[in-house]
């Protein structure tokens, strides 16, 4: 049977807790995967692959266990396991004694994230298809994945803070990830918890479903070409960190803390954007990828005030990225193939943000007004695919 509607909002806030402190681990670490690391003996080359192939199996993981997840409905039985690697394997990271063993811990803590979003996203629809006719042109979808979106956002500012007040209180790395085993058993309760009170969250039949490009909508891969257009021209922030200190245009303690505030940032952006997607539909993303097509002329060509405000409105667009194109894919896509749509977009996604964060880094280092007009035109790019959502979406 299907949530009602009073179960799905609850659903939705358990969830999202869930995130929070799952966020809050793992967030934690990654700002401090590079340092411990080099801490523990390993050189650029090495972090640089390590980074690399976490996120290429966390995507590529994505597209197979969203497959697995139309194939089989066993939304849980992908989830947990997921979340169980991912939030394990951080605080285990206190007990790496040599490089190996932590870059194995950071690409199984990846591999768990990889496993399990497809599904909790599939299941997060569920609850936002329940929400929906409330003569909102979107119903609440917006409105579900923003608050997710934002409660995820909010662990991703605490868990760095929290790290930077172990590391401020000269600690050292290994009682910083120690800690992080607070919000990881939380998390997981938490998980338990949501799993115990609503172990089926759709009334889908169990059947077979073709991996296929027939079934799923033109509108659908309209999006993907639109979204993979601003994910190209999106860098990571890890280049905007490494401009700021290379400039000294932020004292190096304060820029983990700035990566800290753009996540709570990112996470009021979801949400608010979330809201507003459930009464102007697809044209909110166009409305926010606008102006944060300025980020890169702002924060690699300006002062410090001019950065932070380019980090700002990158920030913004990737909270408005996150609620929204979730919210699209539960209204452009049948709820029996969500899990391969999820996984196609996260992957895609992924892949392309890669390819344009290393392409921008490559023109760092040759021409920083090369790398502007590079992140600009590619989000110019998307305009057209996102304006073609709207009318294809009946196709």
């Amino acid at each position: 049977m299907s949530l009602s509607r009073q179960e799905a909002f609850r659903f939705v806030w358990l969830i999202g807790l869930v995130s929070l402190f799952s966020d809050m681990t793992y967030q934690g670490a990654h700002g401090n995967a590079g340092p411990y690391l080099a801490v523990l003996g390993a050189g650029g080359t090495v972090v640089g692959i390590v980074a690399g192939a976490g996120e290429f199996v966390n995507y590529t993981l994505r597209l197979l266990f969203g497959y697995w997840a139309d194939k089989s409905r066993a939304y849980w039985l992908i989830a947990i396991p997921g979340y169980a690697l991912n939030l394990i394997a951080v605080p285990c990271l206190a007990l790496a004694g040599h490089w190996p063993a932590a870059a194995a811990l950071f690409i199984l803590e990846r591999t768990g994230k990889g496993i399990r979003t497809p599904a909790r996203d599939v299941m997060l629809s569920h609850a936002a298809d329940a929400l929906s006719g409330q003569g909102l042109p979107a119903g609440r979808r917006g409105w579900a994945f923003g608050v997710h979106e934002a409660l995820d956002q909010a662990g991703g500012m605490l868990g760095p803070l929290l790290v930077a007040t172990i590391l401020f209180f000269n600690k050292g790395y290994k009682a910083s990830f120690a800690v992080l085993a607070i919000p990881a058993a939380i998390a997981l309760i938490l998980l338990i918890i949501t799993y115990r009170l609503f172990p089926r969250t759709d009334d889908i039949q169990r059947k077979p479903v073709e991996l296929s490009r027939e079934g799923l909508p033109r509108s659908f891969w309209i999006l993907v070409a639109g979204v993979g257009c601003l994910a190209v021209g999106y860098t990571d922030f890890a280049l905007m960190a490494f401009h700021f200190k290379k400039q000294a245009l932020l004292p190096a303690a304060w820029i983990p803390v700035s990566y800290g505030l753009a996540m709570g940032l990112q996470g009021l952006a979801s949400l608010g954007f979330g809201r507003l997607y459930d009464r102007w539909g697809v044209k909110t993303l166009i409305i926010a990828a606008v102006p944060a097509m300025t980020f890169a002329p702002l924060a690699f060509l300006g002062g410090m005030g001019l950065a932070l405000l380019g980090l700002a409105l990158w920030t913004v667009g990737m909270g408005a990225q996150g609620s929204i194109m979730k919210a699209l894919v539960a209204e452009l896509v049948p709820a029996e193939r969500r899990g391969s749509a999820y996984g196609l977009l996260n992957s895609s996604y992924g892949v392309l943000w890669f390819a344009g964060s290393a392409a921008m880094g490559w023109l760092y280092d040759h021409s920083l007004h090369g790398l502007v007009i590079f992140s600009i035109v590619a989000q110019l790019a998307s305009l057209p695919f996102l304006l073609a959502i709207r009318r294809s979406k009946t196709t």
